[in-house]
């Protein structure tokens, strides 16, 4: 049964969740390796930071949230922007994501084109970065929100300043090596067609050449051979199949020319200077191809006004030649027998050349077979690339008139000189397509990728250490210090928060407590300890108001905090 539905493309590329706009694939297993990779990340971070302060690390809501932070750097070529801002947020709650949010940002940067978007980006996941870390710092007993907002700062530096301007230089810098293989693409494509042109304009210089030299000579041996066939008709019957053959073969190979010259491609403007000598054009040249023609039959007499042309330019010589021998060759063609006056009259600046002959003594064939169509149009280019002009038609009296009119000297740039051919190599560029260079470049890249998050984790390790020292000096030392009489939550607003590793030193090792107090703070003791021995401070309160500040020292029971905890 037929269905109306239409056809379904079988060209369609599935939208992946995994590859950028414009990539083709669904890039599973790419994906696959990436959040191995990223969850070894993870737990890598984690471990290092709970080496540093166990506090640092969120506990079993880590779990999740990593989880989150890896499928976020999964669809970071798909939506980068909202995988930069979301890991920027989520670092805050979750520092072991830092490096995750540096490849994030790194990506993010790197496929976006305008500048305004990239500044918007990191602004907007630095600023996620500073605030979810600056509300969650108490929360996760790190300090307070001075702390966590320093704390953050060096985070947002070291896991998306930096990978962004990184991802930024290295975006412009494939858009401009794409720009410049586009270039040359554009470049070689533009070389072939120069050399395209550069050859059809060769072979109509060819062409004209040919017929010129060629076809004057085997116009002129035509008609001696039909001279000779109505000379023996009579004299000797029996040689008058010769000279037939002679003319047959002649018109054969006039009409082997023309389709020469149609293989090679139209006339062009120059015809070169191949076949011509010095003397090409001037008085005696011209003389030789009046005489010639006389000797062929046809009465011609030639009439020179002013000096000689062997001053002038080869290229007026040469315009001079060519429509005296063309003009010569077509009445040797059309008018056989006719009178022909070809006139040169050389004043001043200019060059007037005529020929002109009258009507033929019997009317020529409509088709001779020996013409190719390419005498009158190869000479009026001729001529108006000298900036001349040509006139060519019939006289009323039946004739035919070739009229040229040339500067004697014209300007550098009246005859254009055509460039020779580039004859260098293609141009030269990185094909995208090559297995080799693709994997030479994943290579690198891989290995550039590496020692960038080796260089992240050494700046943010160093922040968080730079940091974690000096929280209490950031965070908790306050102007005014703690004394007998403040509330609670001014307490807790100049110093660090209970630390449970103080407390346990403390036990059975402190002071009486105060008979009246309800509950004691036991602050993280930061100082080091002199003579095995760690000095501890004690705040105890009656109620929310503090009624007394102990300073005793006990027998130093663990290592420095974060360590691990040897009893004696």
């Amino acid at each position: 049964m037929s269905s109306s539905a239409p056809p379904v493309s079988q060209h369609h590329t599935p939208r992946s969740l995994f590859a950028e706009p414009g990539e083709r694939g669904r890039q599973l297993w790419r994906a696959g390796g990436e959040a191995v990779l990223a969850a070894v990340l993870v737990l890598l971070t984690y471990s290092i930071e709970w080496g540093i302060d166990a506090r640092l690390g969120l506990g079993w809501p880590a779990v999740p949230l990593g989880a989150v932070g890896v499928a976020l750097v999964l669809v970071r070529r798909r939506y980068p922007v909202a995988a930069v801002v979301g890991l920027a947020a989520l670092m805050g709650a979750v520092p072991s994501v830092a490096l995750l949010t540096a490849v994030a940002a790194h990506t993010a940067t790197r496929q976006l084109r305008t500048p305004r978007r990239r500044f918007g980006v990191l602004l907007g996941a630095a600023a996620a970065a500073m605030l979810t870390c600056a509300a969650f710092a108490p929360v996760l007993e790190l300090g307070s929100h001075l702390f966590g907002l320093a704390l953050a700062a060096v985070l947002a530096v070291a896991t998306v300043v930096v990978p962004g301007l990184v991802g930024t230089t290295a975006g412009q810098s494939d858009r401009l090596l794409r720009a410049l293989r586009e270039r040359a693409a554009a470049a070689e494509e533009a070389r072939r067609l120069t050399d395209s042109e550069s050859r059809m304009r060769e072979r109509s210089r060819i062409a004209a050449e040919m017929h010129d030299l060629v076809g004057h000579r085997l116009s002129l041996v035509s008609l001696h051979a039909g001279g000779l066939e109505m000379a023996l008709l009579k004299e000797a019957p029996e040689l008058r199949d010769e000279a037939a053959v002679v003319r047959r073969a002649t018109r054969d190979a006039m009409q082997e020319l023309r389709e020469v010259l149609g293989v090679l491609g139209p006339l062009g403007g120059d015809t070169g200077i191949g076949a011509l000598t010095d003397a090409t054009g001037t008085r005696a040249d011209v003389e030789a191809l009046v005489e010639e023609s006389r000797g062929g039959g046809i009465p011609a007499e030639l009439v020179w006004e002013g000096p000689d042309l062997d001053a002038r330019p080869a290229r007026v010589r040469r315009a001079v030649h060519r429509v005296v021998r063309e003009s010569l060759t077509n009445v040797h063609r059309y008018a056989a027998g006719a009178h022909v006056t070809v006139t040169v009259r050389h004043a001043g600046e200019r060059v007037e050349v005529r020929v002109r002959n009258g009507a033929p003594p019997t009317r020529p064939p409509l088709t001779t077979g020996l013409g190719s169509g390419r005498g009158l149009t190869g000479m009026r280019e001729r001529v108006a690339l000298l900036g001349g002009d040509l006139e060519a038609g019939p006289t009323p009296g039946g004739g035919f008139a070739v009229a040229a009119d040339l500067p004697a000297d014209p300007g550098p740039g009246a005859e254009t000189v055509e460039a020779a051919p580039d004859d260098g190599g293609p141009v030269a560029f990185d094909e995208p397509g090559s297995g080799l260079s693709v994997l030479q470049r994943r290579i690198a890249g891989a290995v550039t990728g590496l020692l960038g998050l080796v260089g992240v984790s050494a700046m943010m390790l160093f922040g968080v250490l730079l940091v974690n020292h000096s929280r209490y000096d950031l965070a908790y030392r306050s102007p005014q210090p703690p004394r007998v009489g403040m509330t609670r939550e001014q307490v807790q607003r100049a110093v660090a928060p209970d630390d449970p590793a103080s407390r346990a030193a403390a036990a059975g090792r402190e002071p009486p407590r105060p008979g009246s107090a309800t509950d004691c703070l036991y602050p993280y003791a930061g100082e080091k300890p002199e003579h095995g021995r760690l000095e501890l401070v004690r705040y105890c309160f009656r109620s929310d108001t503090l009624i007394a500040i102990d300073r005793f020292t006990v027998p130093l029971v663990t290592e420095p905090h974060g360590g691990r905890r040897t009893h004696d």
